[in-house]
């Protein structure tokens, strides 16, 4: 069983910084693609920024410039830096990961438990 144990949300001001962390355990082989989702209430969940295995990233046009993604193969974690942050950033941010578990001979996408990201005055 792999999990994906995030950490670092919660409120901050507009203008304001945060830095999500996401790591992962289990009997992993290796992982592939890392990424970061939101979901606002009644919203469908989005893509915010992708990071491959050797490090290339792709962003949600409205985070471009502001949030940062980056990953620590070693500590098998990913972050998400967000920078200049903005009402409409509010939302559940879910880490997932496409994985190679020991046992398995193929990757499986994995989802975090979410933290909570309020931007607010």
């Amino acid at each position: 069983q792999v999990q994906l144990v995030e950490s670092g949300g919660g409120l901050v001001q507009p203008g304001g910084s945060l830095r999500l962390s996401c790591a992962a355990s289990g009997s992993i082989y290796s992982i592939n693609t890392m990424g970061w989702y939101r979901q606002a209430p009644g919203k469908q969940r989005e893509l915010v920024a992708v990071i491959s295995s050797g490090g290339s990233t792709n962003y949600a046009d409205s985070v471009k410039g502001r949030f940062t993604i980056s990953r620590d193969n070693e500590k098998k974690t990913v972050y998400l830096q967000m920078n200049s942050l903005k009402p409409e950033d509010t939302a559940v941010y879910y880490c997932n990961a496409n994985i190679v578990l020991a046992s398995s001979g193929s990757y499986r996408l994995y989802w975090g438990q979410g933290t909570q990201v309020t931007v607010s005055s």
